[in-house]
């Protein structure tokens, strides 16, 4: 069974596919808004476009990383974009999914939320995946996103 990770930038959409019962990380891409698409043509873009990966990988759960709640300064496309991608969700075959912030994704990985932001730091090491400190960012987000979207 196949899930899917996001998180989201203004600008791109990084996601991740994890098959759960063979534990390991199929993919890992991004997809990139491009500038010269309006507000709308980007969402629909971006839309398609997830479907599209959940069609190509026949993806079964979903867990998209979505912005604090507290954030100092929120990003509205970012926002936009997270919404478009839980319609693409509910549009698709995807029988589970979760949005969530860092609390609920550590609640779903059963780690201690502090212990999130080391992770994606490097302070530690998520040992359930091979070279975790070759990925970026938001590519580690995106991983414990996926691996968390198992247990929706």
């Amino acid at each position: 069974m196949n899930a899917i990770g996001i998180r989201v930038s203004p600008r791109a959409v990084t996601y991740v596919i994890y098959d759960g019962a063979a534990r390991e990380i199929v993919s890992v891409d991004a997809i990139g808004v491009p500038k010269a698409l309006t507000a709308p043509e980007a969402l629909k873009y971006v839309r398609n476009t997830i479907l599209d990966v959940i069609r190509e990988y026949d993806v079964e759960k979903a867990g998209i990383r979505i912005t604090e709640s507290n954030a100092q300064r929120p990003s509205h496309e970012r926002i936009q974009l997270e919404g478009v991608i839980q319609e693409a969700f509910a549009s698709s075959t995807v029988s589970d999914y979760y949005c969530g912030q860092i609390s609920a994704i550590s609640a779903r990985l059963g780690i201690p939320r502090t212990d999130f932001k080391k992770y994606i730091s490097n302070e530690m090491d998520f040992n359930a995946v091979a070279n975790w400190d070759t990925h970026g960012q938001e590519e580690k987000e995106a991983i414990l996103t996926a691996i968390g979207a198992m247990n929706a």
